[in-house]
């Protein structure tokens, strides 16, 4: 699985994948481009991921902006990372950054084998790291998570083997966030949502916001020193009680998928930006989403596609309605049909077991 740690709306599909492989016997790696790079570059993104998150202005500009991290890598780094995928008898890899297509490139220039292709596009355009990349070569495998062009989802990845979680025992609470980075508009939304009366799970990126959560708000903490360069596990979250010491927060994470997905399951709604992981976290928890302002034309593309599926609502459509939760069922009904019905999206762990032949088993 080659991710990129940029952007965990590819990264964490890209461990999902993994995951539900091993669970059938296959072995499968998760490689992110960011840990070829020297460590000035990296502390370069670190501090980008700061700046983005406090601005989403800065965020937007920045995301137009921004140069490929594999032009950075070494050949050398490239050559012991093809060396060590043939030690390990790598067959294929999953692309989920378009970031590795160039990398994927230059190891072809050097004469060497490369394993079969596949590209998994986790938002329903081209997203920028694909874009900026350009054409992946004429015999790659290209699949699709969600599609702006055909209107509908071809592959999921299964973030659980649970079902929903029936609309009458949700607890009622709405799950905000601002994806992998914490970014955009949902800190003001999450303020506005108070005063009309809910309560919240709010996830944060920095222990003052916590401390400025509307009252009544379970603000859960995403590590901040952890970065998906470090380890192969999914992103660290706490729960960071009012007037607790950050550094005694106690930070869990899934063994199986990430932490927050098990917020959205008990959640009435999630209000966040429209990133292709939060579309997949909103089908198989069957949880609606409220779509706040988009990242840039991709998300953009992923919020027509929601509100066009009737599986999401544009944050001010809502607010239209008074807020009303039930407003929101038809949303999780539709949600409930697509995931189970018989037009539901092929599993790319079947596709590619089915593939690889033994290297699969149940």
């Amino acid at each position: 699985m080659l991710t990129s740690g940029v952007a965990l709306g590819v990264h964490v599909p890209g461990l999902l994948l993994a995951s539900r492989l091993e669970e059938r016997g296959a072995e499968a790696v998760v490689e992110v481009i960011e840990r070829l790079l020297p460590d000035d570059r990296l502390r370069m993104i670190e501090a980008s991921r700061s700046v983005f998150h406090r601005d989403f202005r800065v965020a937007r500009v920045g995301q137009r902006l921004a140069s490929d991290p594999a032009q950075a890598v070494d050949d050398s780094a490239l050559v012991a990372l093809h060396r060590r995928w043939t030690g390990l008898g790598v067959r294929r890899v999953v692309v989920f950054s378009g970031f590795w297509l160039g990398a994927l490139r230059r190891l072809s220039a050097m004469s060497l084998r490369l394993p079969e292709v596949t590209v998994c596009h986790v938002d329903s355009v081209d997203s920028p790291s694909f874009r900026r990349a350009g054409p992946a070569a004429a015999d790659t495998e290209v699949i699709r998570l969600a599609s702006s062009v055909t209107g509908d989802l071809p592959y999921t990845i299964p973030v659980t083997h649970r079902p929903p979680v029936p609309w009458a025992e949700r607890g009622r609470r709405l799950l905000v966030h601002g994806g992998g980075w914490g970014m955009g508009t949902y800190r003001e939304r999450a303020a506005d949502l108070a005063a009309a009366g809910h309560v919240l799970n709010l996830v944060v990126h920095e222990p003052e916001e916590a401390a400025s959560a509307p009252v009544g708000t379970r603000a859960y903490l995403m590590d901040p020193s952890w970065h998906p360069w470090h380890d192969d596990g999914y992103p660290p979250l706490g729960l960071l009680a009012p007037g607790r010491d950050p550094d005694t927060v106690e930070y869990r994470r899934g063994t199986s998928h990430h932490s927050s997905f098990d917020l959205a399951r008990e959640a009435t709604a999630m209000i966040s930006k429209p990133g292709g992981g939060t579309l997949l976290d909103s089908l198989w928890s069957a949880t609606p989403l409220v779509l706040l302002e988009p990242s840039g034309q991709h998300e953009e593309h992923n919020a027509r596609l929601w509100c066009n599926l009737g599986f999401g609502v544009r944050y001010e459509q809502w607010r239209n309605a008074g807020f009303d939760p039930e407003y929101l069922r038809p949303r999780h009904e539709a949600l409930l049909a697509a995931a189970a019905g018989p037009g539901r999206p092929r599993d790319v762990t079947e596709v590619l077991c089915t593939r690889e032949g033994s290297s699969c088993m149940r």
